[in-house]
């Protein structure tokens, strides 16, 4: 006879049941869908496209009021002199830029580097098709046409607004 054939059979592990599950597969049953719904309201929110502020929150106090000064300009009826009006634009320009570029100098510029200042500054606003706006001031009789008056009043409010 075999010693081996007096050993007992041997034990096999009791079977384990898939359920319930462990605390920790409770936890990700949970969480994943969870995790899913918070990546999905992120990726919502994130996608939206961020509020656009009003004219009034955009613009600081400084343009505000430059703004205002603009608009109690009086400019010239067509036909009639506009050098004051010019030297009264320019010089609103300048005020506004010795207070946001004060390292920079800018009020010290004249003729077309000052157009070009202003020019780089706003490009939207176009100054440095205005030369009139520099040298106007020093004609003698410099006169606008309606067309040029509202280009260079809405071309100064547009650099005003929107200048960096």
């Amino acid at each position: 006879m075999n010693p081996l054939d007096q050993l007992q059979p041997p034990i096999t592990p009791p079977a384990i049941a898939w359920w319930p599950p462990a605390p920790g597969w409770w936890l990700l049953l949970i969480g994943l869908p969870l995790l899913f719904c918070g990546l999905w309201w992120l990726r919502g929110r994130l996608r939206r496209k961020p509020r656009q502020p009003t004219r009034a929150e955009e613009l600081d106090p400084l343009r505000q009021a430059a703004l205002h000064e603009l608009a109690q300009l009086q400019p010239p009826a067509p036909g009639e002199p506009a050098g004051l009006w010019l030297q009264q634009l320019n010089a609103l320009l300048k005020r506004l830029c010795r207070e946001h570029y004060p390292n920079q100098h800018s009020h010290t510029l004249s003729g077309r580097a000052w157009l070009a200042f202003l020019d780089s500054r706003c490009p939207a606003a176009g100054l440095t098709r205005w030369m009139v706006l520099v040298d106007g001031g020093y004609r003698a009789q410099c006169k606008l046409d309606a067309g040029a008056i509202e280009g260079l009043n809405k071309s100064v409010d547009t650099w005003i607004r929107k200048h960096v």
